[in-house]
């Protein structure tokens, strides 16, 4: 049976997102929570750009170190072969290559420069150059899949699998269809190009999760392995796109998907901690009625529910909230506070560390972590947090690269 994979864009999607953003260091603090709760695949970067080269190159090495698991770090590109050739160097090995195949985008977009043969010899090129630039993993991105006429679409997933790519992404760019209508094409897509499919799926309408859980769904039911792009709390551009977690608990926990499964061993303990982080890190607060990790999520006051969740739980809650690691949520101390950052001294920072449980041999070597936890906080501009500290502390070398911006 074939099986669902995850594919979390939150540094490539999100991150590009008008009025948000993060810093190279908690792009870093994302893969590594990624990493710990057991998320196939992060689409970590734009190996292209080279404001990226630094933070590429600091986390290729923290994956190397066993500080992200077994997460894939993967690099999206447009499908060129400007962009592949000038990525390659970076070091990334897995790539999603992106280029739009509806009839709305060459008209509205290319305005005339690609038609459809045009996109397909793109394509096809820009795979070979990651192919012959010795590639691993390749995804072939049909953006805007849902306003794409099915048989050209057919036809383009069928030339990226004979030019060598591993999975085509269906795009639902603008959330335009509908669980019904995402389940039966991409059911359609894996019968007849025989190859892995992903769903890309934003929230316009309101039904990214709901599209991304039925797409999936339908490239099982279509005889191939299915890979679910999300986002960290949902976060990205303009209304966002399917949330990790809600996906998560649908394919666990939904009538009906109990024949569907997961492919890698994933951790939902970190799951509270992850959306906390993202919180925090994007100054984008929770949503209170968020599924799994809202405020709400697990409250009850209604006489009859109240009533009802006193006697069993599972009169009101499908799952368990210490499924989510809520429980181990480390709670902001009170009265006298000691921190370290951009204009903390040894004492202070020592006071920290100690802490955490990390010691130091001598002053030079606290010294030389002490300087990069200044300027993380100046790179950061918030108070660094325990599991940034301890990324800081134990990794150094790569994190003074991730810190190193080069113009």
């Amino acid at each position: 049976m074939p099986k669902i994979y995850f594919i979390d864009v939150t540094n490539r999607d999100t991150v590009q997102a008008s009025r948000i953003g993060l810093a190279k260091l908690q792009k870093t603090m994302l893969n590594t929570y990624l990493g710990e709760m057991g998320i196939h695949q992060s689409e970590f970067a734009f190996p292209f750009t080279r404001h990226e080269h630094n933070y590429i190159k600091g986390n290729l090495e923290l994956k190397e170190l066993g500080a992200m698991g077994s997460l894939t770090l993967e690099g999206w590109c447009r499908a060129i072969v400007a962009d592949v050739s000038g990525a390659l160097p970076t070091g990334v090995r897995d790539f999603n290559l992106s280029i739009s195949t509806s009839d709305q985008m060459m008209t509205g977009k290319f305005r005339g420069k690609l038609d459809r043969n045009r996109v397909i010899r793109e394509m096809e090129q820009a795979v070979a150059c990651a192919r012959n630039g010795g590639a691993r993993t390749i995804g072939v991105n049909a953006e805007d899949a849902s306003r794409t006429d099915l048989h050209y679409l057919t036809e383009f997933a069928q030339a990226a699998k004979e030019a060598g790519a591993d999975r085509v992404r269906y795009c639902d760019t603008l959330g335009y269809d509908m669980p019904m209508s995402i389940y039966q094409r991409v059911r359609t897509l894996a019968e007849e190009a025989k190859i892995p499919i992903e769903q890309h799926c934003h929230n316009d309408l309101g039904m990214a999760v709901a599209n991304a859980v039925a797409g999936a769904q339908g490239a099982i039911d279509g005889g191939v392995d299915a890979y679910v792009n999300t986002s960290v709390n949902g976060l990205s551009e303009r209304a966002g796109q399917a949330d990790l977690l809600s996906c998560i608990l649908a394919i666990k926990f939904a009538r009906g998907m109990d024949k569907y499964e997961i492919g890698d061993p994933i951790d939902l303990t970190v799951a509270c901690k992850l959306a906390k982080y993202a919180a925090y890190a994007f100054g984008v607060p929770i949503p209170i009625n968020q599924p799994g990790v809202g405020a709400n999520a697990f409250a009850h006051e209604a006489g009859i529910h109240a009533d009802g969740i006193l006697k069993d739980r599972r009169n009101y809650e499908l799952y368990d909230y210490e499924l989510l690691g809520m429980q181990a949520m480390e709670q902001q101390p009170a009265g006298r506070v000691i921190t370290t950052g951009e204009y903390g001294g040894l004492a202070g920072f020592r006071h920290v560390y100690e802490g955490l449980g990390v010691t130091f041999p001598d002053d030079t070597s606290a010294e030389q972590v002490l300087e990069l936890v200044r300027y993380a906080n100046a790179h950061t501009q918030l108070p660094l947090t325990d599991d940034e500290l301890r990324l800081i502390a134990r990794y150094p070398e790569p994190v003074r690269g991730i810190l190193t911006m080069t113009p």
